[in-house]
């Protein structure tokens, strides 16, 4: 029986490693704490995001350009749409009560973000414009400077059998 404890890390893609450690660093105080040279000219970094995980990124001097639209999330106004194997966001978790302060922090740094809290609820838009008693997740959406797409994310509820409430769609039915 395979029993995983959580997530190690996630490994992503830089287009810079140095504007990329500035940002994981400075802005969002993530302490550096590995760095690797790789044969043949690559590196990969790893940043401790709190809770005992990390994010890893790897640089290639001659790795392939973004592909916004198609590996990633393309940028505000959000498209949340990604093809099958991409990533489309990473979330860190974050206190409810830090949230506000975190929108403050990327406004002074110049991040561009959603530039309010947003309430994630089981409503047919899925969002609320005022927290409620359905609202299960409140985030901060957010990209870095390689247009990876990143979340604040603050659960606000404890989940319940109640909250698996839909069958699995599968390509075969379309």
């Amino acid at each position: 029986m395979i029993r995983t404890q959580g997530i190690n890390h996630i490994a992503l893609v830089c287009r810079d490693m140095k504007e990329t450690v500035e940002f994981y660093t400075g802005i969002l105080n993530m302490p550096l704490f590995k760095t690797v040279e790789l044969p043949g000219g690559g590196q990969h970094f790893f940043f401790d995001c709190g809770g005992g995980n990390a994010v890893a990124f790897f640089w290639w001097k001659d790795g392939p350009p973004a592909a916004p639209g198609v590996a990633s999330v393309r940028k505000f106004p959000l498209d949340a749409k990604t093809a099958i194997g991409s990533m489309n966001h990473l979330a860190f978790n974050m206190e409810e009560s830090e949230l506000e302060a975190a929108l403050d922090r990327l406004e002074e740094a110049g991040v561009e973000h959603t530039h309010a809290v947003v309430n994630h609820d089981d409503s047919r838009a899925g969002i609320a414009r005022e927290k409620h008693e359905g609202v299960f997740v409140r985030s901060v959406y957010f990209t870095d400077p390689n247009g990876i797409m990143l979340e604040f994310a603050a659960t606000t509820k404890a989940f319940g059998p109640e909250d698996v409430a839909h069958a699995p769609a599968s390509a075969e039915a379309n």
